[in-house]
């Protein structure tokens, strides 16, 4: 009797071993799946915002990336409906010596437009200087939009080939009114809105953009009266006569003007201000 006592008993030991064992494994697995490091197959990290956030214009975005996917320190950040729609984008800059094949932190703010969809997505771009297909690549966060948010309207100047045929003065210039969610940094909301150019509709209607596409803001910081914006190189590639020089400074310091907050704009690219935009 005491023999069969005594292996019922072992046999209880057992069990009782078998399963702390187990909840000792599951609990160390479900640490290590939330503590777990980025897998190597993962070129690009967001932490902000997370799966399924709700978002805002303006909407900070903070990640990792591989070096491989910046270019001169930057990388395309971009939002999009679920019709994969471009509602606003910008660069993402690095946060660290970026040439390199490891991780590289970034940080990006980027203002949109209202979007007609509940979803979407914050879309990190390898920047892909070459424009060769085979280079693209992009990482996507899916998020959700609140479509409470508040609207206001900002004005963006453009050129018109039919209020102004001729086009006998280079800084005639004509605004038109975009709606975007409402935000603090609504002069960079509305420098982002002209560098998107005019939409089909608004072409049909006679307006152009004398800007490069591809521009980027670098930083735009607006103190007593003066705002003073800076761009990346893209903003006078290419660009030559003196009436598209005029015409693109008009664009810009009109839509930037349109605040009482400035009265007067500094333009500078790369931290130049002197040698730039020459006819």
């Amino acid at each position: 009797m005491l023999e069969v006592y005594d292996m019922f008993m072992r046999k209880i030991f057992f069990i009782l071993f078998i399963a702390i064992a187990l909840g000792v494994f599951l609990y160390a697995g479900a640490l290590y799946k939330k503590e777990a490091p980025i897998l190597e197959d993962f070129e690009v990290h967001v932490t902000q915002p997370l799966p399924g956030e709700v978002v805002e214009s303006p909407i900070s975005v903070r990640g990792r990336a591989f070096g491989t996917w910046f270019f001169e320190g930057d990388l395309p950040v971009s939002v999009l409906d679920a019709d994969k729609n471009l509602l606003g984008i910008s660069p993402a800059t690095a946060l660290g010596e970026w040439m390199t094949e490891d991780f590289v932190s970034f940080e990006a703010e980027i203002s949109f437009e209202k979007p007609k969809t509940a979803t979407g997505f914050v879309r990190v771009m390898k920047d892909n200087p070459s424009g060769l297909s085979k280079y693209d690549n992009h990482f996507d966060v899916p998020v959700r939009f609140d479509m409470q948010a508040e609207i206001m309207k900002v004005q963006v100047y453009f050129s018109n080939t039919v209020k102004d045929p001729g086009a006998i003065e280079c800084n005639n210039i004509y605004a038109i009114e975009r709606e975007i969610p409402k935000t603090q940094a609504v002069a960079r909301a509305a420098l982002e809105e002209l560098l998107k150019g005019p939409s089909e509709s608004e072409k049909r209607d006679g307006y152009l953009t004398n800007i490069n596409s591809g521009v980027k803001i670098k930083s735009l910081v607006i103190e007593n009266g003066t705002a003073k914006v800076e761009f990346d190189a893209a903003l006078e590639r290419g660009v030559g006569g003196s009436c598209r020089v005029t015409a693109i400074r008009s664009q810009i310091e009109q839509t930037l003007m349109q605040f009482s907050s400035v009265v007067k704009v500094i333009i500078s690219i790369n931290g130049r201000t002197e040698d730039i935009l020459q006819p």
